[in-house]
């Protein structure tokens, strides 16, 4: 059974590569420990070693696996790029968190299939040595193309490995996927005389064109127009070719439908049988890492899309609302004259009509104002004014604020403050906008009769409580915190529906939730609200039994500045 060690402090990164090796069935150990590592590879070496680069002590650990483990493939998993030369030189591979499992999975068995071909021809008589050297580029060059997702290295990485292997006179690659033209890359040993790159030209529009006979071929090639791009390694020799003396191979680069470009290498002696198949081994590498880069490239211009489309939104909403105020106010003016009996009598029927108007206009200039604080926050451009702040005086504002509100619908408005609380520095104001939306929403659900405690208290980050939809939240939260908290007796939120309480635009479903009416904007609001203090919120759930939302804020920290 294959032997991997796994070297990670990171949850998700065990998780996700236990995944892969379950349905390989390959034996996995995880470990974090130097000790207990050195003493693990000393006595049974594992075939791959996988390190985590986030993972602690890692100069250390790096020393000693390459001073145990001489023959053991060593891959890298990269969380970031700024990683230090001499830690990732010696790796045999690298994975990237946005390779999928495919591309894992191949990667992997690339590296055992090599290994184990390398140790068979080790073992063998020296006749095989250059059957070994080219194993070795093999290798290698796989090496480099797990290690990169740019296509222009890729293909530079393909013609070295063929020279390596090869010992190429020239190589004439086109690609098709370097950039929005096709470019052909000629390397050679030699300078190339103008007739000889136009016969090199013709040579492969006609190779271009046997590709895709029978399909729509994604350019037109002219060769006058054929973008040429040479690298020669001895310009200044006196020596030329004359191609058609060469013997020659020729590959197209694809992966399933995708064609990638096409390649043709020339030497002066025979190629081998063995010539030909690492030739197309390597021809065929290749194009996976290609799909995978294309595909990257293709997530980058989508999410600059999506991020061009989220500001046209977000500008888009604010230019909305700044316009809906001016006719808003006005009418909100004009009914304020109304009621005041400055028009004329006001009889009960036309009262009931005219605070009807008055609370559709309250509720509508809630909503624009709403509107208006998420387009301030996704822009960037809302104010904060940081000062040290006692959550408890907050609290005694919005239940003084909205124990009229609540005591009409007759729910006790409870508040349950710890003594002693330590100031945090704070927007008070943002706190109190916060908070008086999880007040407000719990008057809202809950029905008559019922009550809702407001509470506060100093937590221990390690201490926090909190259901599995919110894990992920608090698993950077380290320190002391001010915690509050909001409880009803109200309707409560089904489990599935937990997760996409913080969502934009978000609401419960069901007919109390449509009655009550709303944006759906206030909880992402405060979700955004806290993250710029560096704090969090939460909450658990029951249906028809009640909810309590959680925010904390930390102690000592100082917020971001938003």
């Amino acid at each position: 059974m294959i032997k991997i060690l796994l070297i990670s402090e990171n949850q998700t990164e065990i998780t996700r590569f236990q995944n892969i090796f379950k349905k390989n069935s390959y034996s996995f150990e995880v470990m974090s420990d130097e000790s207990l590592i050195t003493d693990f590879i000393s006595v049974d070496t594992p075939d791959i070693i996988i390190i985590d680069s986030q993972a602690p002590n890692i100069k250390n650990i790096n020393k000693k696996i390459k001073s145990i483990c001489e023959n053991t493939i060593v891959i890298f998993s990269l969380a970031t790029n700024n990683i230090e030369k001499d830690l990732i030189k010696f790796a045999n591979a690298f994975i990237t968190s946005d390779m999928s499992e495919e591309l894992i999975s191949s990667t992997i068995s690339v590296n055992l299939r090599m290994k184990n071909s390398l140790e068979m021809l080790s073992n063998s008589n020296k006749d095989l040595a250059d059957s070994l050297y080219r194993l070795n580029a093999l290798y290698g060059t796989s090496s480099q193309f797990a290690g990169t997702l740019d296509k222009a290295k890729l293909i530079k990485y393909m013609v070295e490995g063929m020279d390596k292997a090869l010992s190429f006179s020239l190589t004439c690659t086109l690609s098709l996927c370097t950039e929005e033209e096709p470019v052909l890359i000629l390397n050679s040993l030699y300078e190339l005389s103008d007739e000889l790159i136009t016969a090199i030209k013709l040579r492969t529009i006609l190779n271009y064109n046997s590709i895709f006979e029978g399909k729509k071929a994604p350019f037109k090639l002219d060769i006058d127009t054929l973008k040429v791009e040479k690298h020669i390694k001895y310009p200044a020799s006196r020596f030329t070719f004359t191609l058609f003396q060469y013997d020659n191979m020729f590959s197209q680069i694809s992966l399933g439908d995708n064609i990638f470009g096409c390649i043709e290498i020339f030497k002066e002696t025979l190629f081998t049988p063995e010539d030909a198949t690492c030739f197309q081994t390597i021809a065929q590498q290749v194009a996976l890492p290609l799909k995978s880069a294309t595909l990257y490239q293709e997530l980058i211009e989508t999410n600059q899309k999506l991020e061009r489309l989220e500001r046209l939104k977000s500008e888009f909403i604010s230019i909305v609302s700044h316009e809906l105020r001016t006719p808003l106010t006005s009418i909100k003016n004009s009914l304020d004259i109304l009621m005041s009996g400055r028009c004329g009598e006001i009889t009960p029927a036309t009262e009931k009509f005219l605070n009807m108007a008055i609370r559709n206009v309250q509720r509508l200039s809630g909503i624009i104002n709403d509107l208006l604080d998420l387009s301030k926050i996704e822009a960037g451009k809302m104010d904060f004014h940081f000062a040290p702040t006692d959550i408890n005086t907050v609290i005694s504002y919005v239940k003084s604020a909205l124990s009229e509100v609540a005591k009409s619908k007759g729910l006790k408005l409870i508040t349950n403050e710890a003594d002693n609380l330590p100031e945090i520095l704070a927007d008070s104001q943002r706190l109190e906008q916060v908070l008086t939306n999880l007040v407000s929403n719990a008057i809202k659900f809950t029905p008559d009769g019922k009550s809702i405690t407001i509470s506060s208290r100093v937590v221990k980050a390690a201490d926090i409580k909190i259901n599995e939809n919110f894990k992920d939240i608090i698993k950077n939260l380290t320190g002391d915190y001010v915690e509050v908290s909001v409880e009803d007796e109200g309707i409560g939120i089904e489990s599935k529906n937990l997760l996409h309480a913080f969502d934009k635009f978000a609401q419960i479903e069901n007919s109390l939730s449509r009655k009550a009416g709303g944006t759906g904007l206030g909880l992402p609001i405060a979700k955004q609200l806290l993250d710029a203090h560096k704090g969090a919120i939460w909450c658990d759930s029951e249906l028809n039994k009640g909810s309590k939302f959680y925010f904390v804020i930390p102690v000592n920290k100082v917020p971001s500045l938003v």
